[in-house]
């Protein structure tokens, strides 16, 4: 039988299952156990959070992902500030994962940005997962970060074309993401105990993640 798929609004009751399932999926992924749970945890509450682009994917009734978005900002060598929005993040349970859920919930979440009237997605991940998504190297589009360096990881969409006009910017992230580590040990220490581990995907993010092009 056809599984029923869903993609809709996360609601508050929706909140401990969308923070268990971000743990499952990004537990030892980049580090030894995760932080992205407590992030989601304390992203909702944020004013650059996006409420109408938080979605959650349902399989037969049962959410087994959600992706979230915050707002972001380009600045131009003018000093003028384009808004644009950042996801993460994106998580899929491990058993569901590689079956096209976070491909569906990803394009979902692009048409619903781009009719809310976003025209640029910037993003920080593992280009592999995202170059098919329409995904290009900052390089392409000129932006960099404060410090002038085009890193490897960052990478962006647009969802109108030429919605960058060429310019040269600089990409400055909601301070959201720039969580307490010490609260996020503690969050992570009242819940039940999952067991850190070294797994090769850390390294990769490591090489991925301090990797600049020139």
């Amino acid at each position: 039988m056809d599984k029923v798929i869903k993609i809709r609004n996360e609601e508050e009751t929706d909140y401990q299952r969308v923070e268990e399932i971000t743990r499952k999926a990004f537990w030892n992924l980049y580090m030894p156990g995760c932080n992205e749970h407590y992030l989601v945890h304390v992203m909702r509450s944020h004013k650059d959070f996006l409420p109408e682009l938080d979605l959650v994917i349902e399989v037969d009734n049962q959410i087994i992902g959600n992706i979230m978005y915050t707002k972001a900002k380009l600045v131009d060598e003018a000093g003028e500030e384009k808004e644009i929005i950042t996801f993460g993040p994106v998580s899929i349970l491990p058993e569901y994962q590689r079956m096209g859920y976070g491909k569906m919930l990803m394009e979902h979440s692009f048409n619903q940005a781009a009719s809310l009237g976003y025209d640029v997605i910037v993003i920080f991940g593992n280009p592999g997962n995202y170059v098919s998504r329409g995904f290009k190297s900052c390089k392409k589009f000129n932006i960099c970060l404060a410090d002038g360096k085009f890193p490897s990881a960052m990478m962006v969409k647009e969802l109108k074309q030429e919605a960058l006009d060429g310019k040269k910017w600089v990409y400055y992230d909601s301070p959201v993401m720039k969580i307490d580590e010490e609260e996020a040990w503690r969050f992570d220490e009242s819940l039940e105990k999952m067991e850190k581990q070294f797994q090769p995907s850390q390294e990769e993010f490591y090489i991925h993640s301090h990797s600049v092009i020139d």
